[in-house]
């Protein structure tokens, strides 16, 4: 038997209504690389715990507005980050939380806070912001240096590191960057370094999804894209995470590393030339 599918007219209002939404915020040919930026995005937080806002803002940007770009990763990020978070089980989670609790406090509190200013901050500023201490930071570490947060000093640090993410997050939607530096430096076990950042993430993209909803960044008008990724995302995740059962701790600080510069060199030439 053949199967018949129903014309636009006979699809629901609803149904409709979405698609025009779709459409007029962007052509096919963007859709379609919105979704392959967010595929691949996937994969590697899927590999390495991260850089899925890295990838997206900065893919995305290519072709579409800045604040659309900010908006459409919103969902992804809120489910991959869920996801992560529990894979290990909700007791791995737990004491992920408590011990992190003032670090993942700062981030949410300063996401919520800085969101509100997304839209008066030019987004070449932000790259730049963003970019310039990456780059060093993980070239430095790349070329030999490795940087280590002593014990007596990590208190301090993960106040000021966490201040630093919670305000980039805001104001970009990825805290990655500072996080992950912060775990490499405190010389977090591969395994833990996957949950915490999920925690991390996770409840730090909540606060962003209620950040810009009152901000107007994520409205009734955007909304369907950034749900519409989710589908990639999750299917991109659900590929890396079997590459990342397969590398060891050195390889996977090595890939960290390296996704994060090239990352950074990305956002540094967005900052540069527009």
């Amino acid at each position: 038997m053949s199967r018949t599918f129903p014309d636009a007219a006979a699809l629901p209002a609803r149904y409709m209504i979405r698609m025009e939404l779709l459409t007029s915020l962007l052509s096919p040919l963007a859709l379609a690389g919105a979704i392959l930026v967010t595929l691949v995005a996937g994969m590697v937080k899927g590999a390495i715990g991260f850089a899925m806002p890295l990838i997206m803002i900065s893919g995305m940007s290519l072709f579409l507005d800045p604040l659309l770009a900010v908006a459409a990763l919103i969902l992804p990020i809120v489910v991959s980050n869920i996801w992560q978070s529990l894979r290990g089980g909700f007791a791995r989670a737990g004491a992920a939380v408590r011990e992190y609790a003032v670090y993942i406090g700062i981030v949410s509190v300063s996401i919520l806070i800085s969101a509100q200013f997304l839209t008066s901050i030019p987004s070449q500023t932000l790259y730049l912001v963003i970019g310039v201490p990456v780059t060093l930071l993980c070239a430095i570490q790349l070329f030999g240096l490795r940087l280590v947060i002593p014990a007596a000093v990590r208190k301090p640090a993960e106040l000021i590191i966490a201040l630093i993410a919670g305000v980039l997050g805001g104001l970009t939607g990825t805290w990655g960057p500072p996080t992950v530096l912060y775990l490499v430096a405190i010389e977090t076990p591969k395994a833990k370094q996957i949950v915490v950042q999920g925690v991390i993430y996770g409840l730090g993209s909540v606060m962003l999804l209620a950040g810009h909803l009152t901000s107007g960044v994520l409205n009734a008008g955007n909304v369907w894209l950034s749900a519409l990724l989710v589908i990639p995302a999750l299917l991109g995740q659900g590929l890396g995470f079997r590459i990342h059962d397969r590398i060891d701790q050195e390889t996977f600080r090595k890939a960290t590393l390296a996704v994060l510069l090239i990352a950074g060199l990305n956002l540094i030439r967005r900052g540069l030339f527009g």
